[in-house]
C-alpha cells in the first residue's frame, strides 16, 4: 500500500496514503473538480506562483501540517468520504532535478504511463473511498485537477519514476 517517489530527484520519497485519511491537506473527491469550469484570473495565477517561489526558497522551513482537532462528528464524516491528496506537495520534497521533464506511473498491470512533470504536479491522488483505502486497484488512482479523465483514472499505481 506504499508508492515510493524515485528516479531523477534528490530525494526518493515513499508515500503511505493510508495515513493521509486524517491530513489537512486532503479534499473531497466530490469538491476537487467544482471549480474545473471556473478559471484563475490574474490575481490568483500571480498569488500561487508567488506561494511556489515561497516554498522552494524556504523549503528548509516548511513544516508538515499539524492536523487541527476534530470532533467525534467530524471523525466518523472522514471516515465515510472519499478523498483525494494534490501530490505537487511531495513532488516538490522530492526536488526533481532541473533536467527531469516527465514522470512514468508504474502500474500493476505492466500498462506504465508517461506524463509530463507539469501534469503530475497538476495532479490528484485518490486513496480512500467511503473512507477506506484502495485495495482491489489501488493503492491509488491519478486524477488530472481539470477533471479530464474524471471518468477514467489511471490505476493501480505502485511506484512514481520522475524522468
Amino acid at each position: 500500500m506504499i508508492v515510493p517517489i524515485i528516479g531523477n530527484i534528490t530525494y526518493s520519497i515513499t508515500l503511505d496514503p493510508t495515513v493521509w485519511i486524517f491530513d489537512d491537506r486532503k479534499i473531497e473527491f466530490e469538491k476537487a473538480f467544482d471549480n474545473v469550469s471556473n478559471q484563475l484570473d490574474e490575481d490568483d495565477e500571480l498569488e500561487n506562483a508567488s506561494k511556489r517561489w515561497n516554498r522552494a526558497v524556504y523549503q528548509q522551513n516548511i513544516n508538515p501540517p499539524i492536523n487541527k482537532s476534530i470532533s467525534k462528528l467530524e471523525g466518523k464524516k472522514i471516515l465515510e468520504g472519499s478523498y483525494v491528496m494534490p501530490i505537487a506537495t511531495f513532488v516538490a520534497h522530492a526536488e526533481a532535478k532541473d533536467d527531469a521533464k516527465t514522470a512514468t506511473l508504474v502500474v500493476e498491470t505492466g500498462e506504465d504511463v508517461t506524463i509530463s512533470l507539469n501534469e503530475l504536479n497538476n495532479s490528484y491522488l485518490l486513496f480512500a473511498v467511503d473512507g477506506k483505502p484502495l485495495k482491489e486497484d489501488g493503492p491509488v488512482h491519478l486524477y488530472h485537477q481539470d477533471g479530464s479523465n474524471k471518468d477514467n483514472p489511471i490505476k493501480y499505481i505502485k511506484k512514481i519514476v520522475i524522468n
